[in-house]
């Protein structure tokens, strides 16, 4: 900066309004400081800067799955906020292990993000607490933070399951599987909730929502998902799924259209998250949508807002699903089955 100082025949505190405040420099100085910076290759010490100030001009999300194209729209509408506010986002990817997540967490510590969003393993994690006690910012999107003591982001996955259930049903569906798993998985457990509260609302039979438990939410758990549920008994399989994700609908569409099950008129499909592929799929895929870039610009709106205000108080924002119905559930009535 001195240099640039000498160069352009202005003072050091000048050459950092430029830098800082060019509105309180003149046009033709400001100029003047440029053309230096340009001619002497002049790039600003952004370590140094971050380091006096105490704070860094990024934001960090830890993504619970980088194989899954949701958390990467996310993680789009995320990096809009930061842009908007000057500020580079640093993504990680817990890959859905704690061990990790909280490694990623103490690096970031360490470098002094403004604000962390993060997609945790478990919410109730107490490496998670440690942050708020750092001062840092957390925000948890796609996740409902229920003690309060942070804000977050998330869709009503209750809702979500009713609807995809209600969808079915009103196509006539009287035998429904739902496949999805691990439990430990907080929105697997709420979409299940929703799907039996509208079965048992109806008074269907519990025996005829089929839970097909998978170990993970990826395409190759929907073909093995498939690969069971051609196995069952005729007189007890399905004539409609409902999957947690579109990842596992599209595995499952795979090993259907392999063994040649027609879908719908042998298999209706419910997805959900509405991925850009479920409407590419061979069979487009009805699925249950997020919105899922918004979950991310509202999530950067919360981190940047406690960040800007130590009275900020912690917000919980929760989205409303929407069907989006597609070839895949398309109205085939199936005659009732005898038992």
């Amino acid at each position: 900066m001195k240099d640039v100082a000498a160069s352009a025949g202005v003072s050091l505190g000048t050459v950092s309004n430029v830098l800082n405040k060019p509105a309180a420099v003149s046009a033709a100085t400001r100029e003047r400081v440029e053309r230096a910076m340009a001619e002497l290759g002049f790039v600003r010490n952004e370590s140094a800067r971050q380091l006096r100030a105490g704070t860094s001009r990024t934001l960090a999300y830890v993504m619970l799955d980088g194989g899954n194209p949701f958390f990467h729209d996310v993680a789009r509408g995320i990096e809009s906020g930061a842009e908007d506010a000057d500020l580079s986002l640093f993504i990680c990817n817990s890959d859905g292990r704690a061990a990790r997540e909280a490694k990623h967490l103490d690096r970031l510590v360490q470098q002094r993000v403004q604000g962390i969003l993060i997609t945790p393993v478990d919410p109730s994690a107490s490496h998670l607490r440690e942050i708020g006690r750092r001062g840092i910012p957390l925000v948890m999107v796609d996740r409902l933070g229920g003690t309060g003591d942070c804000c977050s982001v998330a869709v009503d996955d209750v809702l979500g399951g009713r609807i995809a259930i209600e969808h079915l049903t009103d196509r006539g569906h009287e035998r429904v599987a739902f496949v999805g798993g691990p439990e430990s998985i907080g929105q697997v457990r709420e979409r299940l909730l929703g799907a039996r509260q509208v079965w048992s609302e109806l008074g269907r039979d519990a025996a005829d929502l089929i839970h097909l438990p998978t170990e993970a939410l990826t395409v190759a758990e929907g073909r093995g998902a498939g690969e069971r549920l051609a196995g069952l008994p005729a007189r007890r399989r399905p004539t409609a799924v409902f999957c947690a994700n579109d990842l596992l609908a599209l595995g499952l569409l795979q090993q259907a259209t392999a063994i040649g099950m027609r879908v719908p008129e042998d298999l209706a499909i419910v997805g959900y998250d509405d991925i850009e592929f479920a409407a590419a799929a061979a069979v487009p895929l009805t699925s249950v949508r997020q919105p899922r870039e918004e979950l991310g610009r509202t999530a950067a709106r919360l981190v940047l807002a406690e960040a800007g205000d130590p009275a900020h108080r912690h917000e919980q924002a929760c989205f409303v699903p929407e069907l989006v119905a597609r070839a895949s559930t398309a109205a085939v009535r199936h005659p009732a089955r005898k038992r």
